[in-house]
């Protein structure tokens, strides 16, 4: 019974997000939306791809990365080489430039991985600069001065590429490998002495939310004409890190919530750049202080509409208490 609730949950979900998209599009050629929504609500996407695809490695495994930005390059640029170079179509250039982020996480994963908390923040936190000082000097991809790219984002692309980010994250999360590495999370020493393979688990998590993070990095170049290395340093790394701990550690729903909440935010104070940055930060510090475990904590949100029961226990006696 339970699995049918479950999958009835879930067919349910499908059926609500292709309503919402359809209605989006419905909206966007009929002319009701202007550019500006339409862009605010591509950013959205790609934030919530960012965000649930850093929620596997640290909500989900436990494992502290602050080089997100790192990977987003990656898929960026490699996306914008298929391209514009190589002239191939959009939905390659975003599974190459998946691959190749997710290539690159298993290079920094593997060894890496190895280290924990503070060392593991700080090896990915000098992988995301190491990548954007990188293509900073490689002429090929426009140095300094950034690379020109084509407008092929559009909302049937970004919503599609959510939509399988957040299946897949949702249904890896549901299963044995999710178990194992939510194992990990709560004490790696107990769940390596039961026999998991915590290294490779953990590398796992990290190449899935690596190959997520390049697809929207190919999404996100395509869609800002230019991508420049600047785009990509630490702080959009710390961006994407709190829409993570903001949401609440370990709810993918408190991530989603969270990238949208703060996009809408940071979008709509662009026309106060003195004081932006300024509410946007007193926003957080009010969250963090009257919700410290985060906007969901550990819940998600079906949690919300799912009717809860108490336990009936065994048979009771005339007093209504447990008899054996």
């Amino acid at each position: 019974m339970a699995i049918f609730k479950q999958a009835k949950f879930f067919w349910a979900s499908i059926v609500v997000s292709l309503v919402l998209f359809a209605v989006v599009q419905l909206l966007i050629t009929g002319g009701m939306l202007n550019l500006f929504y339409v862009n605010t609500l591509v950013f959205i996407a790609i934030n919530i791809i960012l965000a649930v695809s850093l929620h596997l490695i640290i909500g989900i495994t436990g494992q502290f990365s602050i080089g997100h930005a790192g990977f987003l390059a990656v898929g960026a640029y490699a996306s914008g080489i298929i391209t514009m170079k190589l002239e191939l179509p959009f939905v390659t250039a975003l599974i190459i430039g998946g691959l190749v982020a997710a290539l690159a996480g298993f290079i920094i994963g593997f060894p890496s991985l190895r280290l924990k908390g503070d060392y593991l923040a700080i090896a990915t936190l000098g992988f995301g600069e190491i990548v954007r000082i990188l293509f900073l000097n490689l002429d090929y991809v426009g140095g300094a001065s950034g690379m020109q790219v084509n407008h092929l984002t559009t909302w049937p692309w970004v919503f599609g590429c959510m939509l399988v980010a957040i299946l897949v994250i949702v249904n890896f999360t549901n299963s044995t490998h999710g178990r194992a590495c939510i194992s990990i999370r709560e004490d790696e020493t107990a769940a390596d002495a039961m026999g998991i393979n915590t290294t490779y688990y953990k590398v796992t998590a990290f190449v899935i939310g690596a190959f997520f993070a390049g697809v929207a990095g190919g999404l996100y170049a395509h869609n800002f004409y230019i991508i420049q290395p600047s785009n990509f340093g630490f702080l959009k790394s710390f961006d994407i890190l709190i829409f993570v701990v903001l949401g609440g550690l370990g709810s993918l729903s408190g991530s989603v919530i969270s990238a949208i909440l703060l996009t809408v935010i940071s979008t709509f104070l662009q026309d106060y750049p003195e004081t932006r940055m300024i509410i946007y930060s007193l926003v957080l510090i009010v969250v963090m202080l009257y919700r410290p475990q985060g906007l969901m904590g550990t819940k998600e949100i079906t949690s919300v509409f799912s009717r809860g029961q108490k336990l009936k226990g065994g048979k009771k006696d005339g007093k209504g208490q447990t008899v054996a």
